[in-house]
């Protein structure tokens, strides 16, 4: 198998002279020296490109980060700097990115089933827009809007178009079998938007819709722009939503559009069916995955005969869990020797208890891989740290920004006593 393929590291990745890994001009090797492995290591200058490649393609306020594919307060900042607005779905996201000094009117409100005391927090906070998913949500916000906790909310109704997207039926959102939105097909959307107009607790801007998640076919975004414009333009509101879901390259083979690509197929298509209103979509893995890469530490290597060889390392599902999820598939390099051909095939899992706890099922390697090796994974920005947990009672890995020579922890490792920090005993 041949080296690891140069597409799939962040934008500043580069070899050092002594034959090790760079980013953002820091070398991996010290990295993990100094913050230890597991450890995630995100390129700053990528993340910024990718936002700004974003604003670029659709234009100011029209790019709403979905926090859920990564979240810090560091990420919060550099993401409203940039340019974009935040998708947050949970009072907890939103608690994050108001600490992080972004102001609630650059907060998208999201989820299926709000509670009562989010929404009271978002309609105090006054954030941007709530994103309405249901009729019991309509029902809540009618009663708060009788109680009178604040200014009556702008709010845009999820809508589900009925496109089906080609991804795993787990991060699938478009069709009709779906928890999210407002069904089109059987009259919930136009039932939803007369609720909306009728209450003087709300005031209705806009429809949303979503499709799903890593998703490498431009047609299906145009497909369901076709199903929202038919559906849109006759309301004639100010705001249309068509989500995000764009994917990324995680392996070699893998192509994706670019973000440009993109926001061509979707305006380009919204230009030629008509709408009139401002088109924002929500990007969260296009912008955060590849900017990041796991490090972690080799700690077994067991070869069973005529069976596969396992290669462990020190993290494993508690910090990227979607290839137990969802199948997903990586590749993994030794940042010792990113050039060199990876000719052993190897079975790459984790530290948990679970035979299930498998970071890569065909993990390409170099043949002299040995314990105490640093081993690498990149395209890992994207629901590994978000998605993490402390099965086992593994802490959760730290996190760290690099930019021009100089690495910067933005998220420290847990500890031990962390783990103890809400057991009452």
């Amino acid at each position: 198998m041949s080296p690891i393929a140069r597409r799939l590291l962040s934008d500043t990745a580069e070899i050092g002279h002594d034959g090790w890994l760079t980013v953002g001009g820091v070398s991996v090797e010290e990295l993990a020296e100094e913050y230890g492995t597991p450890l995630f290591v995100y390129d700053e200058a990528h993340l910024r490109a990718r936002c700004r490649e974003a604003v670029a393609a659709f234009g100011p306020d029209r790019v709403i980060y979905a926090t859920k594919a990564f979240l810090c307060r560091a990420m919060a900042r550099l993401a409203y700097d940039e340019g974009l607005l935040l998708d947050v779905a949970t009072g907890g996201e939103l608690h994050v990115a108001l600490a992080a000094g972004v102001p609630a009117n650059a907060c998208v409100l999201h989820g299926n089933n709000k509670s009562g005391a989010e929404l009271h927090e978002a309609i105090g906070a006054e954030v941007r827009y709530i994103v309405v998913d249901s009729f019991d949500e309509l029902d809540r916000l009618d009663v708060l809007g009788a109680t009178g906790v604040g200014p009556t909310p702008r709010v845009v109704l999820r809508i589900t178009p009925g496109v089906h997207a080609h991804t795993h039926e787990f991060i699938a959102t478009g069709q009709d079998d779906s928890k999210f939105g407002f069904n089109l097909a059987n009259g919930d959307a136009l039932r939803a938007v007369d609720h909306a107009r009728r209450s003087s607790a709300m005031e209705l801007v806009g429809v949303h819709c979503h499709i799903g998640s890593n998703v490498f076919e431009a047609s299906s975004f145009a497909k369901a722009a076709e199903v929202m414009a038919d559906f849109a333009v006759p309301l004639d509101l100010p705001e249309l939503i068509l989500g995000g879901g764009l994917g990324v390259a995680y392996v070699e083979g893998e192509e994706a559009p670019t973000i440009s690509q993109w926001g061509s197929v979707l305006l380009d298509a919204c230009d030629a069916l008509g709408v009139r209103s401002r088109v924002s979509v929500e990007p969260g893995r296009a912008i955060a995955a590849s900017a990041a890469m796991t490090l972690y530490t080799v700690g077994t290597i067991k070869e069973i005969p005529g069976v596969r060889t396992y290669v462990s390392v020190d993290g494993g599902m508690s910090d990227n869990p979607r290839p137990v999820l969802y199948g997903s598939g990586y590749e993994s390099f030794l940042p010792r020797a990113v050039d060199v051909d990876r000719e052993l095939t190897a079975r790459l899992v984790g530290k948990h208890c679970e035979s299930g706890d498998v970071l890569a099922f065909t993990a390409q390697l170099p043949a002299d891989v040995a314990v105490g090796d640093l081993l690498a994974m990149p395209v890992t920005g994207a629901y590994g740290h978000s998605m993490g947990s402390n099965y086992n009672k593994i802490t959760r890995p730290p996190v760290v920004f690099v930019a021009d020579g100089a690495a910067r922890l933005v998220v420290r490792r847990e500890t031990y006593d962390d783990l103890l920090a809400t057991d009452l005993g």
